[in-house]
């Protein structure tokens, strides 16, 4: 796969990128703490500073980045994001603080225009028999990000401040455009059957994602982990707590353990890619993550839950690689960036709907009960499918009779 070299490139670039978010996410995080002396309203504001451009700019990101040549379309990104950074740090060095959201929010926009355009070229540019292992290596990437970016985003904050901080922001996300730009020139785009105008084009998208079965079945799918996912991500420190009987600091080393495995994982999945069929990969590890959700939400023992959250690491990437693989394989190239920046955005709306009621069921049922109503969704996630996989292999026996 790295013999490629536009997935060597993106790689890196995203490397940078994701370097320079964590830096930038746990800075800010850290200096309104402190500015505001843990004002839980400004904390609060910038996880919707963050999370908001999702669901805001998600599908809209998607159908610009159809419309626009990917490469320039991802350089330009990061180059505009370096560029709100210094025009932030300007700020923050004039006490304009609140510049901190707005930065936020405008460079996370601007990642949502990115992204697409990333699976866009791995479309063009990466063999099909290799794309499963490339979007398993991508969730390694975040998998491994998840465990080191709050530890080298705090340790910068702490060691050089704001100031440095962000500066090393700007010249991370300068980086990635740079190397970006050492990518061949962009091909004259392929347009859609309804190519036309903005909106036009947006509800073309829709009407692709519902007319295809597939697509279909895996945002049903995302709709269901992304909620199960969202009920479970607040209450782990109640777990800690009236479970394992330990304080909050014990915290970090189960979500080190779950990210390492991770990494883990992810690297196992690149390995066994071309062998597994994604459909297959995704049943499988929707069905050991909903066990072992239900399992850590009823173990009172350390071992015990350490174990489960390490195979339910494991097996996380065969989860995003199957679906971003199912992804990319089903959608024509010229819809790409809509379906992925519509199906994404699903996941990311319903985990902010179970992290929204999850203290209330917590309240009203118990911890365990909402763990098991978690594990039954993922269930469910991966129930639907089932139609999936029967209609692929009524296709491969059509296909090997004929």
């Amino acid at each position: 796969m790295f013999s490629n070299r536009y997935v060597r490139t993106i790689i890196l670039s995203r490397v940078l990128l994701q370097l320079g978010i964590w830096i930038r996410n746990y800075a800010v995080l850290l200096y309104v703490t402190d500015l505001t002396n843990n004002n839980p309203v400004y904390v609060s504001l910038i996880s919707v500073a963050e999370f908001a451009p999702i669901f805001l700019f998600g599908l809209i990101g998607g159908t610009f980045a159809d419309r626009w040549r990917p490469k320039r379309t991802m350089l330009w990104s990061d180059l505009l994001s370096a560029l709100s950074v210094v025009a932030v740090l300007l700020a923050v060095m004039n006490d304009g603080w609140i510049a901190l959201l707005v930065g936020s929010f405008i460079s996370a926009s601007l990642s949502q225009f990115s992204q697409p355009s990333a699976m866009k070229l791995y479309k063009r540019h990466v063999p099909v028999e290799q794309l499963q292992g490339v979007m398993a290596m991508s969730q390694t990437l975040v998998a491994v990000f998840t465990v080191l970016g709050p530890v080298i985003g705090t340790f910068i904050f702490i060691q050089f401040g704001i100031n440095i901080s962000l500066i090393l922001t700007a010249v991370l996300f300068l980086g990635s455009s740079l190397i970006l730009s050492s990518l061949s020139r962009d091909a004259e785009e392929p347009k859609s059957g309804d190519a036309g105008g903005f909106i036009k084009e947006l509800t073309a998208g829709l009407r692709y994602i519902g007319s295809n079965q597939s697509l279909r079945t895996l945002s049903f799918t995302f709709s269901a982990v992304g909620l199960a996912s969202g009920l479970t991500q607040p209450l782990q420190i109640f777990l800690v707590i009236e479970k394992l009987g330990q304080n909050k600091q014990f915290l970090q080393w189960l979500v080190m353990a779950n990210g390492a495995a991770m990494l883990v994982g992810g690297i196992a999945i690149m390995g066994i890619a071309r062998k597994v069929k994604p459909q297959l990969l995704l049943m499988v590890g929707l069905l050991v993550a909903a066990v072992c959700t239900i399992g850590i939400g009823a173990s009172a023992m350390i071992w015990l839950t350490i174990v489960l959250l390490v195979i339910s690491g494991l097996f996380y990437p065969c989860i995003q690689g199957g679906i971003q693989t199912l992804i990319v394989r089903n959608t024509e190239g010229a819809f790409i960036g809509r379906v992925s920046g519509a199906i994404t955005p699903v996941f990311m709306g319903m985990m902010v709907i179970g992290m929204f009621i999850s203290g209330y069921l917590k309240e009203s049922l118990s911890l365990l009960a909402v763990y098991v109503v978690s594990g039954g969704l993922i269930i469910a996630g991966a129930l639907l499918l089932l139609p999936l996989i029967v209609e692929r292999r009524k296709k491969a026996e059509r296909g090997s009779a004929s």
